[in-house]
Formats: C-alpha cells, structure tokens, sequence
C-alpha cells in the first residue's frame, strides 16, 4: 500500500479536518524482552507464569518481539498512513529499582528504547501519544501492597515527571492511566487480572489510589511540561437496564456508578457519588480517602479518552436459578463487583466477537454524546476500538477479515455520529495494530488489524488494514 495524503474535509464526512486517526498498543502485550535492558518483573510477568493464570501457559516473554522490531512496526505504521500512534511505556524499564519508599535510579537503556521509538515515529511523521500505565505495576510494588496502598500512587507520579522530563520534549499527550477499572476490579476483585488478588475492599481502595495517582501524576507533569495535554483513558460502560422495572433501572444505575461515576466525577467534579458510597459500605468505609485527595485528584483534564468495545446488559437478580454473570469480563469464582450480589448481567444477542462479546456500535455514539452533555468543553478522544475474530492467513498469502471490516465501519460511524450531534471527539485509536497477548486469553484472541505469525513473527497486513488505511485517506467510514 502506497500512503496517500489525508484527503481534506469533505462535506459529506462529519470529521474534522484535524481529526487524528491512529492504532494502539500496550507494552507487556507486544514488546518481549522482559528481561533485557535492565528491565525488572511487573505484576504481568509473575502473573503470567503462574500456572492456570493464564489460557495455555501463555506469557509475554517474547509476544510480537517489538523492542526488537519496532523500526519494522513504524515502517508498517507509515505503509498504513496512521497519523498517531498510542503506546505504553513499561514502568519496569524506567525505574528498574523501584520500591515503596523511593523510585531508585533512572535506568538509561529503558529510556533509550522509548526515545528512539518517538524519534522513529516523528521521523515517520506519526504523532506519538503516550500511556504511562497499562498495567505493568513493578512487582516490587505489589508486594509493598500493589494499588492498594497510597505509596504505589506517590511513586507513579515520580515516574510519570522522569518519563515527562525525559520524553517530553518531543511528546506532546501524556495519557497517565488505561482503564483503571480494570487494574482495580478484574486485578483485586475477581482476579482474573495481575495481580489476581479477590477481596472487594481491596478493590475499592485500590480505585482510589489509581484516582489519586492520576491526579499526583498530571500535576507532576504539568510541572516539568506546562504544555502537556493530560489525558486519561477509562473503559466506560453503556450500562443498560434488561426492562423498564424500577429494580432493573436501579441495578443499572447501580453498575453505571461503579464502573463510570466512580472514576468520572473525582477527576472531573471532585467528588466521589454519594450513591456508590452508600451502595459499597458494607464492603469498605473509605476510610483510605484522606483530606485534600479530591482536590489532588480533581486538577484539570485536557483529554479524556473513551475504550469501547461492547454494551453491558444488568437486570435485577431475583434469588431464583443461577444469577447470570455475562459481563464480558472472564470466570471466576470471585465477582468483579463489589456489594452486587443481588445484580445479574444476562446474555446479549448475538452477533458476537470472538471474545464473546456483543456488537452494538450505539453504545459508543451514546457514550461520547453523554460525555459531551454531562462535560460539556471537555475534548474526547476514543483511545481503543477494535474486535477479535478467529483470522487465519490464507493460501494466498492475505488474511480476509470481513467481520473485522464490518465492526470497524459500524463503529467509526458511531463516532462520526457523535461528532454531528456536537460531542468534540478529536482523534479515534483502533485497536490494536498488531495480534498480541491478550492478557488471560494469552495468543488465542486476534485483536490486530496486522496478523502476527508468532513462531516467526512475520506481520501480514490484514483487509481491515487496507480498509483503515483508505478510511485515513478518505476521511470518512467507507
């Protein structure tokens, strides 16, 4: 594919002529070295080598081996017109030596790996946008307590300003945190994520110390780069009521406040809703929140980034049968949600992902229009987007992804619905580049709009390549 030149806005396309179009990627599912470079165990490596932790005793020791190819992956990046590339920087790598106490020495080879990524990307003529945390906590973290303890959030915030001072002279997006619910309730609460712990109250104090490290983080940065944009990335749930009874409407709310509200209105209101504390109390007393944290936590947001993928269906659980748990989000014996035992989430209809999870391009549209209501001012950014289907290249060498196609077109229409409707959505990040660790799931969920062959590592473009590629030129869902 030869890249063409962004086709100017066109009366008929609802984006923007500066609307950025990009690809993501997280550091422990593509880059493998994990043990080069200086670079010390996070919570994802001990994780993943604990037998029955992860699907086939997977691990991301080697993954898509990008440390080692990533000026391979940016002249793909280029061959596919990507105007802005996401990526995390593996904490790991930058302060190998971490303790609760003290950040220890910055270690050079990992800075370095970062700082010829941005210049491979600048040179490229892609605009790198930075995540700090994608869920690689450095296991000495964990073991001084993990997100549960408030010195993890102290520590994050040192590193975030050594990445900031060091990169951001040519990065101009810091995004501090991705999906911090998911670091919270699939890591503490069902287990099902490093570090794979089970116990509700853990989960909640972690939720605040992921709200406050974001906030200590975006304030250090702004200190050593005033001109920062600070963003923050949260899985976002369009939670949906199964009927129009009031318990289903009051579950649903329920669900609404502990996957949305409870990270939404500490950052952007500064505080935290009175609905949630009340429904958790049980569980914990929030006594971890300290005087003065919702001030820290509540300091200004340039960009805040939206992860859709599927809606969420909750309905009142009524004692009888077994309590359906189809939210999406793996088995366990332990539940994600904390103080929920009396909500069920049934099964969607069909058509389905290969994750099992239920297609409906309205949930982003009504996200962004929500944001756009309730925050209105506040710039949008969809940071993920993507499905997983069972892909396989083919005798002829090409890998055919109608499904794929279909999914991605259905959604950036989504977004460009939204944008008519007014919401400020600046730039869209599918996801993923590349077929990578998929967490739990290991190697057998195929995100990328790139297959990766892993015993060799060959990059095949896929058909939703070319077609995200077009849709680049074309500035519009074609």
């Amino acid at each position: 594919m030869t890249p063409q030149p962004t086709a100017p806005d066109a009366p008929s396309s609802p984006f923007p002529a500066d609307f950025l179009w990009g690809a993501a990627t997280a550091a422990y599912q593509i880059e493998g070295a994990v043990a080069e470079d200086g670079r010390t165990p996070s919570i994802w490596d001990t994780f993943s080598h604990t037998p029955g932790k992860v699907l086939a005793g997977d691990t991301g020791d080697v993954a898509d081996d990008h440390y080692h190819r990533y000026a391979e992956d940016v002249a793909l990046m280029k061959e596919l017109a990507l105007q802005t590339y996401r990526f995390s920087i593996a904490w790991p790598r930058i302060t190998p030596d971490v303790t609760a106490d003290a950040l220890g020495p910055v270690n050079e080879a990992g800075v370095d790996f970062y700082s010829r990524l941005v210049d491979e990307l600048l040179a490229a003529g892609i605009t790198p946008a930075v995540t700090l945390y994608h869920w690689d906590l450095p296991q000495a973290l964990e073991d001084a307590g993990g997100w549960t303890a408030r010195s993890t959030a102290e520590r994050f915030a040192e590193y975030a300003a050594v990445v900031a001072e060091r990169l951001g002279d040519r990065i101009t997006t810091f995004i501090t945190l991705n999906e911090p619910w998911c670091s919270a309730y699939l890591g503490y609460g069902s287990g099902v994520h490093a570090p794979g712990r089970t116990d509700p109250a853990a989960t909640l104090a972690a939720v605040h110390h992921l709200n406050l490290a974001h906030g200590l983080a975006a304030s250090a940065i702004r200190a050593v780069r005033p001109d920062a944009a600070i963003g923050l990335t949260l899985n976002l749930a369009w939670v949906r009521p199964a009927s129009d009874s009031a318990a289903d409407a009051a579950a649903a709310q329920r669900i609404d406040g502990l996957q949305n509200r409870v990270f939404l209105d500490p950052v952007l209101t500064g505080t935290y809703p009175d609905d949630v504390l009340e429904a958790t109390a049980s569980v914990t007393d929030w006594s971890f929140v300290r005087d003065g944290d919702l001030a820290l936590i509540h300091t200004p947001l340039d960009v805040l980034g939206i992860n859709y993928y599927s809606p969420t269906l909750v309905r009142a659980y009524d004692g009888v049968g077994e309590r359906e748990e189809a939210d999406g989000h793996g088995d366990s014996a332990a539940s994600p949600w904390p103080a929920c035992e009396d909500i069920e989430f049934p099964a969607q209809p069909g058509p389905y992902t290969d994750m099992g999870w239920s297609i409906d391009p309205r949930g982003l549209t009504e996200l962004l229009l929500r944001m756009h209501r309730e925050h209105p001012g506040l710039d949008l950014m969809v940071t993920e987007n993507g499905a997983a289907f069972p892909d396989a290249v083919g005798p002829d060498g090409q890998v055919t992804d109608d499904d794929r196609i279909a999914y991605l077109r259905d959604h950036v229409a989504a977004v460009g619905d939204a944008i008519a409707a007014g919401a400020p959505v600046r730039g869209y990040f599918v996801w993923s580049l590349l077929d990578n660790f998929e967490w739990g799931y290991g190697y057998s969920k195929r995100f990328g709009i790139v297959h990766v062959d892993y015993a060799t590592q060959q990059r095949t473009p896929k058909a939703s390549a070319r077609w995200y590629a077009g849709t680049i030129r074309t500035h519009a869902a074609s």
